[in-house]
């Protein structure tokens, strides 16, 4: 069983402006909840029990919206990315590299609303040191993280990827074991000795890795999730997270009841 987790938290979110404007998207509240809030409550229900978070973006605000969730089992700490404004999401993975090597963990994007059974169907498919989770759909924009793979290998990922190679794309959820959470705190740091490395996307990184390693995919076809990037996200979201509440028969609360109703 995984018990730890990464969630990369640190960004505003100005592609959801003006509802980010003074609210960092992790807390953007979606049905009594805020993100970072579901994605915790999704976390536990998979028996998570360590979670950082790496904030940036009104990281006080984030931090006061966790000293106020109720005893769950589930310990959250927080580490501050000085470089949420200058840096892309490999400079927040630098900061919770310490994180990666604290035994088997799972990396989530700070925007990702997904199913406590998503995560479960995707674990259960873990047979290698690195997984990126996909879904798959008969187009993909320019927008989406689009993947590579055949056999259950990654071969490529990237948002750059030719119509002709992708075949699926990221929901933004990685598994690590302890050796594989190794080698990707290794490449993170060794990325960012590059000054481009700021502006790089840590997938980048998984992308550079799997020339030389086995990056495995687990597929959740048929499972709900949601990516919250731009204003037209937030119905979906919305109703997203109402579906939850109504498959869980929640009565409020946090991680404690979604464990109760799976």
């Amino acid at each position: 069983m995984i018990e730890n987790a990464l969630i990369l938290s640190a960004g505003q979110g100005k592609r959801l402006l003006p509802y980010t404007e003074d609210c960092p998207k992790c807390l953007l509240p979606f049905n009594g909840r805020t993100v970072l809030e579901w994605q915790i409550a999704c976390l536990a229900a998979n028996g998570v029990r360590n979670v950082t978070v790496v904030t940036g973006f009104h990281a006080d605000a984030v931090d006061a919206v966790l000293a106020a969730r109720p005893e769950d089992g589930v310990r959250v700490r927080t580490k501050f990315n000085p470089f949420f404004e200058v840096a892309d999401n490999l400079g927040s993975c630098y900061i919770g590299r310490e994180a990666m090597r604290q035994g088997p963990f799972v990396l989530i994007n700070g925007d990702t609303l997904f199913h406590p059974e998503l995560m479960k169907h995707a674990a259960s498919q873990l047979s290698g040191d690195m997984t990126v989770t996909i879904d798959r759909k008969s187009r993909y924009d320019d927008d989406d993280m689009k993947v590579s793979c055949s056999q259950g290998r990654l071969h490529a990922i990237g948002k750059q990827l030719t119509a002709d190679i992708a075949n699926a794309e990221s929901i933004g959820m990685l598994f690590f074991s302890a050796t594989g959470g190794e080698t990707f705190a290794g490449a993170v740091k060794d990325a960012l000795r590059d000054p481009a490395g700021l502006k790089r996307w840590y997938l980048s990184v998984i992308d550079d890795l799997a020339d030389k390693h086995e990056i495995k995919v687990a597929e959740i076809a048929g499972h709900t999730w949601c990516e919250i990037d731009f204003p037209m996200d937030m119905a979906a979201a919305g109703e997203l997270t109402a579906q939850f509440r109504r498959q869980a028969s929640l009565r409020g609360g946090h991680g404690a009841h979604l464990r109760e109703a799976m």
